[in-house]
C-alpha cells in the first residue's frame, strides 16, 4: 500500500463441510428416542429399565454424538491473506496457507458428491497440504481461492516495485 502499512486482513468466509452426513445420525436419534420411550416400563421380566437406558445412551453416543463431534471439529476460514483449516474441539490443530505464496488447487468429486453439489478441495504448496472435505460449491470456493492468490501476488509485486523505487518505504 502507498502509506507503507501492510494490507489489512479481512475474513471472506467461514464454512464447514456438508452437514448432510448428519442426516443418518439424526434419524438414529429419533428412532432411539421413540423406541426407548415405547419400551420404558414395558420390558419383559429379565430386563430392567436401566439396561434399556444404558443401551440407548451407548447407541446415541456412538451413532449420534461422535459423528456430530467429527463434523463440528472441522472449520475452514478464508481471508484476504490466507486459508486456515482448523480441526478439533478440545485439542485444536491449525493449518494455513498464504495466498501470496501460491498453491495448487485440486478438486475431487465422486458421483454422490456431484449430485449433492459438494466436493473435496486439496490445496498443496511446498509439501504442505490442506484438505477442505465435503464442502458445498467447491468450484465457487476454488475460483475464490484462485482470485485471492492472484490478488495477493499482484499486491506483493506492487509492494516490491514500490520498495525498489523508494527504499525508505517500509522496512
Amino acid at each position: 500500500m502507498r502509506d507503507g502499512s501492510p494490507q489489512q486482513e479481512l475474513r471472506i468466509a467461514t464454512f464447514r463441510g456438508s452437514a448432510a452426513r448428519l442426516a443418518v445420525p439424526a434419524l438414529v436419534f429419533i428412532a432411539v428416542v421413540g423406541v426407548t420411550g415405547y419400551l420404558l416400563g414395558n420390558l419383559p421380566s429379565p430386563f430392567e429399565d436401566w439396561m434399556l437406558l444404558g443401551a440407548a445412551a451407548g447407541v446415541v453416543l456412538v451413532a449420534v454424538v461422535i459423528p456430530w463431534w467429527v463434523w463440528a471439529s472441522r472449520q475452514y476460514i478464508l481471508t484476504t491473506r490466507r486459508i486456515i483449516a482448523t480441526r478439533g474441539l478440545i485439542f485444536r490443530r491449525r493449518l494455513e496457507l498464504a495466498h501470496a505464496g501460491g498453491y495448487v488447487i485440486g478438486l475431487t468429486r465422486g458421483p454422490l458428491q456431484r449430485l449433492s453439489g459438494t466436493g473435496t478441495l486439496v490445496l498443496s504448496a511446498g509439501g504442505q497440504e490442506i484438505e477442505l472435505r465435503r464442502v458445498h460449491n467447491p468450484r465457487l470456493i476454488s475460483e475464490t481461492l484462485s482470485d485471492q492468490i492472484e490478488i495477493s501476488q499482484i499486491l506483493a509485486h506492487r509492494e516490491a516495485q514500490e520498495h525498489a523505487a523508494d527504499p525508505s518505504l517500509g522496512g
